[in-house]
């Protein structure tokens, strides 16, 4: 600096050399400074991450599920039918009917479909020793497992029958009970009408449907699935299979 600027100049030029040093330095932090996470800029409802109950139900999704098969006469049909409609499902076989038709088993494995455990031969729970208990669900594992690869996390009780001590045993097991919220009672065979108008005047979204495609005569179940399907879709609702 020369020794003849006037005291206004050399109070400016120190001025524009402070704020040139600390551009420069904002600069340097600015590069040096880790980026903002993504997340961090999400506000509001879509940062939240509901239960998968709650998410269902937001979504309109219901879940489809068949007790007692496979069998030879119905597990058939309805896996073209959901095949047709594009829908997939969770069948909860017994273990006795997978051993006497594993390509079955198989078929709605490769299909896409969710096998879970319905017991070996369809007792109350609530009336077996432990070792029954532990047989009915051991051995139907076991079968499921040779077709499919994976053991089954879900376990339904026949009947519906639980009380605490299921659930308990059910744990120890690995299980989850679960069962259902829609009933179109359709093993009373009430007529196909009846069994459709009974689904589609209950559904909720994350509602769970019961229907069964082995136990007895289910051409009822059968021929009301298509309409049950179609409406559904109708309504906007997505179908999701259970993996507990």
């Amino acid at each position: 600096m020369s020794r003849h600027q006037t005291p206004y100049r050399r109070s400016r030029q120190r001025y524009l050399a402070v704020v040139a040093f600390a551009g420069g330095l904002s600069l340097s932090l600015g590069v040096l400074a880790p980026a903002e996470p993504a997340q961090a800029k999400i506000a509001g409802p879509a940062a939240v991450a509901l239960p998968a109950a709650q998410q269902a139900a937001a979504e309109k999704v219901v879940y489809l599920s068949f007790d007692d098969g496979p069998s030879s006469g119905y597990t058939p049909k309805i896996l073209n039918i959901l095949a047709k409609r594009g829908v997939r499902a969770t069948f909860f076989v017994l273990g006795e009917n997978v051993n006497r038709y594993p390509s079955l088993t198989l078929r709605a494995h490769e299909r896409g479909h969710s096998i879970q455990n319905h017991t070996w031969s369809h007792p109350d729970l609530r009336q077996v020793s432990w070792k029954t208990f532990t047989s009915q669900v051991g051995r139907t594992d076991r079968v499921i497992r040779a077709q499919t690869g994976y053991t089954p996390r879900c376990l339904r009780p026949p009947y519906g029958s639980v009380d605490s001590k299921v659930r308990s045993r059910a744990g120890s097991l690995g299980k989850t009970v679960k069962l259902w919220t829609v009933d179109p009672r359709d093993w009373s065979r009430p007529g196909s009408s009846v069994i459709a108008r009974r689904v589609l005047d209950n559904v909720r979204p994350g509602s769970i449907i019961l229907l069964h495609d082995g136990g007895g005569d289910r051409s009822q179940t059968v021929a009301a699935l298509p309409t049950i399907l179609r409406t559904l879709k109708a309504r906007g609702y997505t179908f999701r299979r259970m993996w507990c």
